[in-house]
């Protein structure tokens, strides 16, 4: 693999400063927006370097799964901090969650290949956080404009509309440019929950209970594998972004999960599947949130609830061996508290 070497960054964002004043120069007069807008096509026609490969674990009798150790998005990893997860059938395959830009959906292809000759038939979305969706891209280059790229319609609305835009940016200063030529491939069929869907021999189940860790997961269950895609429904060894989603709602999707489901292995957007995953991420979103809860009907005040949170066993238990806990678990303590006064009203 070809390092991106700061150097070359340096180059590309100089390159794609020359575009914007080309479009000055082209569009005399033309809006700030019109000139933005430009200089951004003129960056797409620069790529960062390919991904390398990275390993594959094979799940079940269908299930594969593209893993990363990472949790979050660096200059090294290139953001590849999410799985790929895909399902092989006798129909072709169905792709859980692309990644996180064009080069690792056309890494993941490669590593599809490896496995099968069968084409990718249907891509799924799990939700709008970019590090899952903006591999679309790769998947509607290599199949086709009329790939079917599946998620719930709230979810489409968003990546069509600010998080897409938002996300591509993201990853873009995350991984220092190492994500530059991806572009906003929207999902194009909505899909509904509880819904099935057959490819061959393989039967998926929609799931979505309301908002968990955004207000629009999906969750996939591949039903004669008695497996489960949960998305960042739940995580392994990584503490989740709760900014847009609820502990109460997360809660609510684990015990229908669990209730509506013959799952044995759950598969998490970020790190190992096991049939232990929701069972954990509970233990944790319990310990964080019931002492925000109780602490808010004593009317103690929030600055107090972060040490209520660190002294809870749950939470003790697994502070050292979650990636991002320091960094984010006053930021967590907060939105649980929150949470825990608006539910008391």
């Amino acid at each position: 693999m070809t390092p991106f070497h700061p150097s070359r960054r340096r180059w590309l964002l100089g390159a794609a400063a020359v575009g914007a004043t080309a479009a000055a120069d082209l569009l005399p007069g033309a809006p700030l927006a019109t000139l933005a807008r430009a200089a951004d096509g003129f960056q797409d026609f620069f790529e960062g370097p390919p991904v390398k490969d990275y390993p594959l674990r094979r799940i079940s009798d269908h299930v594969w799964m593209v893993w990363t150790p990472d949790g979050f998005p660096t200059p090294e990893n290139q953001g590849m901090m999410a799985n790929v997860v895909f399902v092989v059938t006798r129909d072709g395959v169905v792709v859980l969650d692309s990644g996180g830009s064009l080069q690792i959906g056309r890494m993941a292809i490669r590593r599809i290949r490896t496995v099968t000759d069968r084409p990718v038939v249907a891509v799924f979305n799990s939700h709008y956080h970019g590090d899952h969706w903006l591999g679309n891209q790769a998947f509607r280059e290599a199949y086709g404009e009329q790939l079917p790229i599946y998620a719930l319609p709230e979810c489409m609305r968003e990546i069509a509309g600010v998080q897409g835009n938002l996300w591509r940016s993201l990853l873009e200063r995350w991984t220092n440019g190492a994500t530059l030529g991806t572009q906003i491939v929207a999902p194009n069929r909505p899909v509904e929950p509880g819904a099935t869907m057959r490819f061959g021999d393989v039967t998926l189940r929609l799931h979505h209970y309301g908002a968990a860790h955004t207000p629009c997961d999906l969750c996939v269950e591949v039903v004669e594998d008695r497996v489960t895609h949960v998305g960042d429904v739940a995580m392994h060894r990584r503490i989740a972004n709760m900014d847009d989603g609820s502990y109460v709602g997360t809660f609510r999707t684990f015990d229908a999960l669990e209730a509506n489901t013959r799952t044995r292995v759950w598969i998490p957007g970020h790190g190992d599947a096991g049939a232990d995953l929701l069972r954990e991420n509970r233990e944790l979103f319990e310990g964080i949130y019931r002492p925000c809860e109780q602490a808010v009907k004593d009317g103690v005040p929030l600055e107090q609830a972060k040490a209520l949170v660190l002294a809870d066993p749950r939470v003790r238990k697994y502070a050292a061996t979650t990636q991002g806990f320091e960094s984010n678990i006053g930021k967590y303590t907060s939105l649980a508290y929150l949470e825990a006064e608006r539910e008391s009203f």
